[in-house]
């Protein structure tokens, strides 16, 4: 265990606070008027250890292959927890997009381990990082805007909309994401799946 793995895991440990804070918060004693100022916090948290878990990794030349591994599952745990969430409640997502960015991050996963075990390692992509950053935007504008419908200032309709059409964009674009993965990987994926 070293700094950057702490901050990793932090994010994992953190992700279930999400769906207990949005369906609990009264019981808890958290008003809904502060209720996303609270997962503000939380999600500011997250994001800032995945900056931190990668920096702090290179500069201590901590760089692991536990690292390697743990460092996007806990992205996928976070988003997928957080949109898994919104799918319920006064945000209202449609079950469909959560799947996409499901069966990505899984499928994605898959054929990275298949592929070690036949001795091929499949290298990141640039468009993964992009999925990773435009998912926690997403994430961000969706709490924020649930500010002013607290207040009633805007409404549950428009709140909604907004909401499904942010995540239909960041859900397309991971779909994209992924046909670019097995494309640029697509010869390595074949010598890895014919051996």
């Amino acid at each position: 265990m070293n700094l950057p793995h702490f901050f990793t895991l932090l994010r994992i440990f953190i992700s279930p606070l999400f769906p207990l804070l949005y369906f609990k918060h009264e019981s808890l004693g958290i008003s809904f008027l502060y209720l996303p100022y609270v997962l503000l916090f939380l999600l500011a948290i997250c994001e800032s250890s995945d900056l931190f878990d990668g920096f702090l990794a290179r500069k201590r030349n901590q760089v692991t292959d536990l690292g390697k591994v743990l460092d996007p599952m806990a992205d996928s745990i976070t988003h997928i927890t957080l949109f898994l969430t919104f799918t319920q409640g006064i945000v209202n997502l449609p079950l469909v997009y959560v799947f996409i960015f499901l069966y990505r991050d899984f499928f994605i996963s898959t054929l990275r381990t298949l592929c070690a075990l036949k001795g091929v390692a499949l290298a990141a992509r640039f468009s993964g990082k992009v999925k990773a950053v435009m998912q926690a935007i997403v994430a961000f504008l969706i709490i924020i805007l649930m500010i002013p419908y607290s207040h009633g200032v805007l409404s549950l309709v428009l709140f909604q909309q907004i909401s499904l059409f942010v995540v239909a964009i960041a859900a397309l674009y991971t779909a994209l994401s992924m046909g670019d993965y097995v494309f640029a990987n697509r010869f390595y994926i074949r010598k890895a799946l014919d051996s």
